[in-house]
């Protein structure tokens, strides 16, 4: 308090004419009268984006249903609807870059633009990732634009001043002042990402908005809240800069898929009961339960029953908050990882790669009129691994797509196929000789998310 209640102080006592003076603030004492300084040098960063797509509206409640659809085929044909969305986003660089989340603009068919200053531009989506809820935009023929510097979002502290610059409920360009309230957010609410808490007002359409510091930088983009009312309750979350800065580098080199470097790596955070067991005076860093033989930290090392405490010298405390770390330091990087094992603590360098494509995934492709015409399959390797989503220890050969008779009897992308009518399918090329079988009657057995299900169908 003693820093608001002494810069009032010295207002009251000032003559007359100091007191009706206007000028930007001078230091730290005085910047935390006034948020204006900061939101002249940043809102005209932050734009407006409105998104639309076409969708197809089933208005059959069977339509697209494997079984009943062959019954009510041509019943309430689907009719195209145009969706909008609206959202914020941050130019991040001169030449018209723009950040801003994947559920505003991912999907969408066309997207508008539009400034501070009310200058509209057309917008192209460059690189967007559904995973991190980051899309990254190129403004058609833009140049000479504001934009907001990255601050490294590593050194942001609980208790940080920070505005969140949005549009929220289409109102307008607004702003709210709060404070950082915590770091390294992960749960099952917000999905599989990494985030800064923020009690500054978010609310919807304020998505892909900034959250920037009392200098100016861009500390991070809102992108979520947890609320029970549908406005804000005071937790909001922001996808960190450093995460930020990796992506919009790799679309401007030209990716058109944001590419993470690959652990090879299942883990568990740790807890007071694990480290009692483990005689760990407190429960820090992330237990490993098991290595991918092609694992970059199993080459450096590192075995099942080793806890990784620290990458690149940041905290690592759950499986999120360590995949945020590698993601943002980004695929080549060799980065130095501290972890615990039965001889004490050590430190090895590890070398970020790509999920490697070892062994080859000599795709298949059913399009002969049999039983499984419309199915694709591949071999596992690590790179489908991280493509499909699939768990760790999964081997053998996965359903990449499903289509036509295949999609029909049940099968669906992701499934892993065990046997089909008795048949054990170690190959790809073991699904192609399968499909050729002469029976109406047919048993295929498949490993879909941990659980193993058998399809039973004739034709």
């Amino acid at each position: 308090m003693t820093a608001l209640i002494l810069p009032l102080s010295l207002i009251f006592a000032a003559p007359l004419a100091a007191q009706v003076e206007t000028r930007p603030p001078a230091n730290a004492v005085e910047i935390s009268l006034s948020f204006a300084p900061v939101v002249k040098s940043t809102a005209p960063a932050v734009v407006n984006i409105y998104a639309s797509r076409v969708v197809e509206e089933r208005l059959s409640p069977f339509a697209g249903d494997p079984f009943f659809d062959q019954f009510f085929n041509g019943y309430g044909q689907s009719q195209p609807r145009v969706q909008n969305s609206l959202g914020s986003g941050v130019i991040v660089s001169a030449d018209g870059i723009v950040v801003s989340n994947y559920h505003v603009v991912g999907r969408a068919t066309q997207i508008r633009v539009v400034l501070n200053d009310r200058r509209e531009y057309a917008a192209d989506l460059i690189l967007g990732d559904e995973e991190s809820d980051l899309a990254i935009l190129r403004l058609q023929d833009a140049t000479d634009l504001p934009a907001l510097s990255f601050r490294d979002s590593d050194d942001v502290e609980v208790g940080d001043l920070v505005l969140a610059i949005g549009n929220p409920f289409g109102v307008g360009q607004t702003v709210s002042s709060g404070i950082v309230s915590g770091l390294a957010r992960s749960s099952v609410e917000l999905g599989r990402g990494y985030f800064i808490q923020t009690d500054a007002a978010i609310n919807p359409g304020n998505s892909g908005g900034a959250l920037v510091d009392m200098q100016g930088r861009l500390v991070g983009i809102n992108t979520a809240i947890l609320t029970r009312s549908g406005g804000s309750n005071g937790i909001g979350f922001a996808i960190p800069a450093n995460l930020v800065e990796t992506v919009v580098a790799q679309a401007v080199a030209g990716g058109t898929r944001f590419k993470r470097p690959w652990a090879g790596v299942n883990g568990q955070a740790m807890d007071a009961g694990l480290a009692a067991a483990m005689g760990l005076p407190r429960p820090d860093g992330v237990l490993i339960s098991d290595l991918h033989p092609e694992s970059p930290f199993a080459a450096a090392g590192l075995r099942p029953g080793d806890v990784v405490l620290s990458v690149a010298g940041e905290p690592t405390n759950t499986p999120q908050e360590m995949i945020f770390r590698l993601s943002a330091l980004g695929i080549g990087a060799t980065v130095p990882v501290t972890y615990l094992h039965e001889n004490g603590t050590s430190t090895v360098d590890v070398t970020l790669i790509a999920p490697p494509e070892v062994p080859s995934r000599d795709p298949v492709s059913i399009t002969d009129p049999v039983a499984l015409r419309g199915l694709s399959v591949a071999r596992i390797n690590p790179a489908l691994m991280a493509e499909m989503g699939l768990l760790m220890d999964a081997a053998g050969v996965v359903v990449t797509a499903a289509q036509d008779l295949a999609a029909q009897v049940g099968l669906r992308p992701g499934d892993v196929l065990l046997s089909i009518n008795g048949r054990a399918i170690a190959d790809p090329q073991d699904v192609a000789t399968a499909a050729q079988e002469q029976t109406r009657l047919w048993a295929i057995d498949v490993n879909r998310g941990g659980q193993i299900l058998r399809l039973r169908f004739r034709l």
